[in-house]
């Protein structure tokens, strides 16, 4: 593995305990281009000031561990401190959160292949995992971005990304970190369940043999995947039950046993689509059983409809918790296969 010292039991309970039963992870990592945009949505500039406030709100949220595991955050996150004179990672550990943060530097054409991407950032990684690991993180997370076209995704993509995925992990479980990878391919086009099915299958498969190679420790790691579904532009989408059985088998086929849970992004679906989505894989993974636990890292899922109600407010701040709540329970409800949609 990685070096005598890697502490291979840690990594394990922390994986396990990002995918407890009942929880999962909230992605709170939007670089500063996101959050100005989500700010601009509720006419606020993207202040310090304001992102403080916004994620303050987030993380003090009460009771927000009962549903959250984890949280991943951004590298200005991570060192920020709230209006209590506490630090973002103090809250989170308040209410038993497990802090993590987010190391890719984004999504770049990918050089011979310029409509497709290769995600960048592990220059000076190792360093930067050191420095993460004693400001308070716990895990990470790399995020791949594959198109699908006619001619996309290519197997050099593949390659490149696959390669970039393995190498962050090994370095992040070196340092301490879980790792989590996520190689999402995009909803964005018309092409129907089958072509994503096809597309998703030859990622995680190249993924998995390319960990294997760089001699990743699976049982300390978990797979950040998006659902097998047809694109947005598609001229019929998928049913959530259909959703439910392409995305089971595809994750059969391709992600070894090994891996103690799988939490799928949210990826441009609706909140109520996300929430019916996941409580569909739930309810088929129990009745024919599954080797991971399967949970969620949703962003904007759990963020849109407080963000709203918040809106800049200080006297919002309670409603926006609230509906924050209201989110991460049903999302909660969905992963156990409980969720009673209306």
């Amino acid at each position: 593995m990685n070096g005598p010292h890697l502490d291979r039991d840690a990594l394990a309970r922390t994986a396990r305990k990002l995918v407890a039963k009942g929880k999962g992870i909230l992605a709170a990592d939007e670089s500063q281009g996101t959050i100005q945009k989500r700010l601009a949505g509720i006419g606020l500039e993207s202040t310090e000031a304001h992102r403080v406030a916004w994620r303050e709100l987030l993380f003090t949220a009460p009771g927000l561990g009962e549903f959250i595991s984890g949280v991943i955050l951004f590298d200005e996150t991570i060192r920020q401190r709230a209006s209590t004179g506490k630090t973002m990672v103090e809250h989170l550990l308040d209410q038993d959160i497990v802090p993590g943060i987010k190391v890719d530097r984004g999504k770049f054409p990918l050089a011979g292949s310029p409509k497709e991407f290769v995600s960048e950032g592990l220059d000076g990684l190792r360093a930067r995992f050191e420095e993460y690991h004693g400001l308070g993180a716990r895990f990470s997370k790399w995020r791949a971005v594959i198109r699908i076209d006619e001619a996309a995704p290519s197997a050099y993509c593949l390659d490149v990304n696959a390669h970039a995925l393995a190498r962050f992990a090994a370095l992040s479980q070196e340092a301490g970190l879980v790792p989590i990878v996520e190689p999402e391919v995009l909803m964005d086009g018309a092409h129907d369940i089958a072509r994503c099915f096809e597309a998703t299958e030859a990622v995680q498969r190249r993924l998995y043999r390319e960990l294997y190679e760089q001699r990743v420790f699976l049982e300390g790691s978990l797979l950040k995947p998006n659902l097998v579904l047809s694109g947005k532009e598609a001229a019929s989408r998928a049913s959530s039950e259909e959703v439910a059985r392409q995305t089971l088998v595809c994750l059969r086929r391709a992600v070894p046993a090994a891996v103690p849970g799988v939490v799928f992004l949210s990826g441009g679906q609706g909140d109520e689509e996300a929430t019916v989505n996941l409580d569909r894989i739930n309810r088929l993974a129990e009745a024919e059983g599954a080797p991971w636990e399967l949970s969620f890292s949703y962003g904007r899922g759990l963020q849109a409809t407080p963000l709203h109600v918040w809106a800049g407010k200080v006297e919002n701040k309670s409603s926006a918790q609230a509906a924050l709540l209201e989110r991460a329970r049903a999302t909660s409800a969905a992963r156990s296969g409980r969720y009673a949609h209306a």
